[in-house]
């Protein structure tokens, strides 16, 4: 999993407040809070062991996935994809491309064998890396030295597999000087967005991905439980964090949470301030885990002690919300239409107009990425289809929230998986601000 949005909002400012840093703050990679004292955390040392249940993904899985994205190609009349990074290229091939200036690509034609652009100083890489995917030692690689251009072997690929016209879909994570340069270097050829291939079939799971979702979801809501019985008064939120960073361990997943407090979760993704809890805090712990590369995202608002009384309101609020964002998710249902039916409730129950209180989408697709398609919200801009509808397989956040500057923030985010005849939740609901784990189940 890469840096959450959370946490790199938490690094890109940790500089200017490491002077500050409260009484267990980090000033080594590995905290002495765990290496010498695991044995005061006992909700943390006794997680359970969870890596041992998932299942690798195998390559037969991978080339059923290619298969299903030529049947897209066709179908959307594109003659080939393009990936040069991001998790697509994991997806289909279990390939990490190399984010350099230098030019990966997984080019994947319709009708034709896959094959990857290389430089040519890394092709004994490149195939050492091929060898275990589902390509095996047969991949077609071809190399570019560092005074040649690499756009245009793209293209002279192409051709060598008889598209010497066409259209091709380049993958929307894609630098902008690559896809521009494939571009300029190919004009015998169309190029177009990926994301209907892609997204096509990345955005609807299967059971094996499903599984991998519900392990990371428990995984995670066992360390936030864990981590909710372990703080007390005077502990500031990177010592929380370290916490979290423990239990992880202790589960076998790699995961990082953040921790706001108080005034701070007003603010949707926090702020990289220090903060401090005290009695009467309430706090918004959020973020997720990898498990065989699938992620939870997953946020509880909770109170360190006795909740005010409009705390529980708007924590009820919320919580109503969420509920009718998840009665409303069904196959055919316009993704909008479910962040309608959340953002009524918080209005209705007078924190609005729109966007006055309840400052952001209901949710987002999830799967490889911790954010990806679709989205619940009007207006999806980021996809292909401005009102996407909703299918079997397809998982999301379901995260309302309310946001009251200078005073405090609920939001309550699980992840949500669209079934045949409605949806459900992978993790079970919070019951209230004062028991956010009670009566999980695990």
């Amino acid at each position: 999993m890469s840096f959450s949005r959370r946490r790199f909002l938490s690094t890109t400012a940790g500089a200017a407040f490491a002077s500050s840093a409260a009484p267990l703050a980090l000033a080594h990679a590995e905290s002495s809070m765990v290496q010498s004292q695991s044995q005061s955390w006992p909700e943390i040392t006794s997680l359970p062991k969870l890596a041992g249940q998932s299942r690798p993904f195998t390559n037969a899985e991978r080339l059923a996935r290619i298969d299903r994205a030529k049947t897209l190609m066709a179908a959307n009349k594109i003659d080939a994809i393009v990936l040069t990074g991001g998790t697509s290229s994991v997806y289909f091939a279990d390939l990490r491309l190399y984010g350099s200036e230098r030019l990966w690509a997984l080019v994947i034609p319709a009708k034709a064998k896959p094959f990857l652009v290389v430089p040519a100083f890394e092709e004994d890489r490149a195939r050492e890396i091929l060898d275990a995917g589902p390509f095996g030692k047969n991949a077609d690689i071809l190399t570019w030295q560092e005074d040649e251009n690499p756009f245009a072997l793209v293209g002279k690929g192409l051709r060598d597999r008889g598209i010497s016209t066409g259209t091709v879909g380049v993958d929307e994570n894609t630098k902008f000087v690559f896809a521009d340069s494939i571009r300029a270097a190919n004009s015998h050829l169309t190029i177009v967005s990926a994301t209907p291939v892609t997204a096509g079939c990345r955005m609807v799971k299967d059971a094996h991905e499903i599984e991998c979702m519900r392990l990371a979801c428990k995984a995670t809501l066992l360390v936030y439980r864990a981590v909710a019985r372990s703080v007390h008064p005077g502990m500031t939120n990177a010592d929380v964090e370290k916490l979290v960073d423990l239990g992880y361990r202790q589960v076998g997943f790699r995961g990082d949470a953040s921790l706001n407090i108080d005034e701070f979760t007003a603010l949707p993704h926090g702020s990289p301030k220090p903060q401090t809890l005290k009695d009467g805090s309430i706090l918004m712990l959020d973020d997720g885990c990898v498990v065989e590369g699938y992620t939870s995202d997953i946020t509880r608002t909770f109170v360190l002690g006795k909740a005010t009384d409009k705390m529980k309101k708007v924590f009820d609020l919320v919580k109503a919300a969420q509920t009718a964002a998840l009665k409303t998710a069904r196959p055919g249902v316009v993704t909008g239409d479910v962040d309608a039916a959340a953002r009524k409730v918080i209005v209705d129950g007078g924190y609005g107009p729109a966007f006055t209180y309840f400052t952001h989408r209901v949710g987002h697709g999830i799967g490889m990425d911790m954010h990806e398609w679709p989205y619940f919200v009007k207006n999806d801009m980021y996809g292909w289809d401005l009102a996407p509808k909703l299918k079997a397989g397809m998982t999301l956040s379901d995260e309302p929230g309310v946001y009251i500057k200078g005073e405090f923030g609920v939001r309550l985010e699980d992840d949500l998986l669209v079934t045949e005849n409605g949806a459900e939740l992978l993790t079970p609901q919070s019951p209230s601000i004062e028991d956010p784990f009670g009566g999980m189940g695990y």
